[in-house]
């Protein structure tokens, strides 16, 4: 295979949401040693970027440049043979100066690497952007420096160039071979600037071109160990967990700062907004969402080797998808400390939400707890389906949830018998009981709602509309 050909080729690393191969990218180095699919030689420029974490070893034979090359490559090459002429020549032609790879590296970034005091000197006269960064943010100042080019890195420096900072992420690696299967590279992500970023929420990215779901690890938690743990917990869950009514993940950056966690977005929102807007539910589609929330809970609760305990299960934590399928999200945001393989306590610090009023009373009293808090959570989720309005409204969530866990109150159904399927409102009754071993395991309540719905097809209660005749 000749040069130009080689060049072109470029890696091609796959990446799919089943697999979690990192996404691909083009570089100017040597394949990875470490990748079985590929041995073949590769085309180089030299030395990488100084952030790169994979730094190939520049190739010591003299190569010619091809004919071929495309007008970025070609004075991307003259950089880093110190061609000034050529690259002079290349510049008259209308080439623009800060015409970049796909790694986002411009001819000073290369000129800065090799030390090429000559055409540095020129990129700058022909104003080459003097504080490009690369994918890995890195700058021709920074790489000149790294090299030990001083010359270089001062007149960049009198230039005005910055420096940027090289913090290392709480999960960096030192071997590229380390590197997590679900990485993403975080110049894929086009994230909305103008949105605020607060602690713990998602913003809405493009990633290649799809709608995804993104957390951005606040930038005060670096120094936290706690924030730290708490997010390799979440990235460890999400990384584990494949469902059809639990939301899917579909990676993360954690040797880039900022640090996120990439999951699929759902344009529809959550329950809650969408309890907002709808009020009370048609009790087949009651039924039918509280199936899909039981079977993704199910699924959590028979994770081995430990259950996930959701511990925050509430409508907010909840998101529909663009067929109205509901799936898990926000597990594992809870620090929990295990007691036993399905006993576990709120850890110290764990950012438990006492107004929430789906809370177990056992969560909210921070006594120990076991899976059947998330069945507690369920029973006054159905509720507010089939009544239309949360528990005790319209009382805040803050009294409401006093009421259920400090004073051992239900609220009351309002609604008419006939408004509830048989024997769904018992089920209701026995989700929140206040005796933790009393409540159904979510492999008992999906055969029970299996049960309700094959009866009520069976009398006639709904059909191909799935409502009843009486709403």
């Amino acid at each position: 295979m000749d040069i130009a050909a080689q060049l072109k080729r470029g890696i091609s690393r796959q990446f799919s949401m089943g697999s979690m191969r990192r996404s691909g990218r083009f570089s100017f180095g040597r394949q990875t040693s470490f990748d079985p699919r590929r041995n073949a030689f590769r085309f180089s420029f030299g030395r990488q970027s100084s952030l790169d974490p994979n730094r190939r070893s520049p190739i010591k034979e003299e190569l010619t440049v091809p004919g071929n090359l495309d007008s970025t490559m070609q004075l991307l090459f003259m950089a880093s043979r110190g061609d000034v002429k050529g690259v002079e020549d290349l510049l008259k032609g209308g080439i623009d100066v800060n015409s970049i790879d796909l790694d986002g590296r411009t001819a000073l970034h290369i000129a800065g690497c090799e030390g090429h005091v000559d055409v540095v000197k020129l990129l700058l006269s022909r104003k080459a952007n003097i504080d490009a960064r690369d994918r890995w943010g890195s700058t021709a100042a920074a790489d000149a420096k790294y090299y030990g080019n001083v010359e270089v890195y001062n007149i960049l420096k009198a230039r005005g160039a910055k420096v940027p900072k090289t913090r290392k992420t709480p999960m960096v690696v030192s071997n590229p071979r380390e590197v997590p299967e679900y990485e993403l590279n975080p110049l894929e992500l086009q994230l909305r600037r103008g949105d605020g970023i607060s602690k713990g929420t998602y913003q809405v990215a493009k990633w290649n071109g799809t709608k995804v779901a993104v957390k951005i690890l606040d930038k005060d938690s670096y120094t936290d160990p706690d924030s730290i743990n708490a997010f390799k917990h979440e990235l460890t869950l999400l990384e584990k967990v494949r469902h059809p009514n639990v939301v899917q993940f579909v990676g993360a950056v954690t040797q880039n700062i900022p640090m996120m966690i990439v999951s699929e977005y759902h344009l529809k929102g959550d329950l809650r907004s969408y309890l907002q807007k709808k009020g009370r539910l048609q009790p087949s589609k009651a039924l039918r969402f509280s199936l899909d929330i039981a079977r993704g809970m199910n699924y959590l609760h028979e994770c081995k080797p430990d259950p996930i305990i959701h511990c925050d299960l509430k409508p907010k934590n909840i998101l529909l998808d663009s067929g109205d399928q509901l799936k898990i999200a926000g597990f594992g945001l809870i620090s929990l400390s295990k007691i036993s393989p399905d006993k576990a306590k709120v850890a110290q610090g764990g950012n438990i939400d006492r107004s929430s009023l789906y809370l177990a009373p056992e969560v909210y009293k921070d006594e120990i707890f076991d899976r059947s808090v998330d069945a507690f959570s369920f029973g006054l989720i159905v509720y507010e389906m089939i009544e239309g309005v949360p528990a005790f409204h319209p009382k805040s969530p803050e009294e409401a949830s006093q009421l259920i866990c400090l004073e051992g109150m239900r609220p009351t159904f309002k609604l008419k018998s006939k408004s509830y399927p048989p024997d769904l409102k018992a089920l209701i009754e026995e989700c929140w009981d206040p005796e933790p071993v009393m409540r159904p395991i979510f492999s008992e309540i999906i055969v029970r709602l299996d049960k309700i719905v094959a009866n009520g097809t069976k009398q006639g209660w709904w059909k191909d509309t799935f409502k009843f005749p009486w709403k």
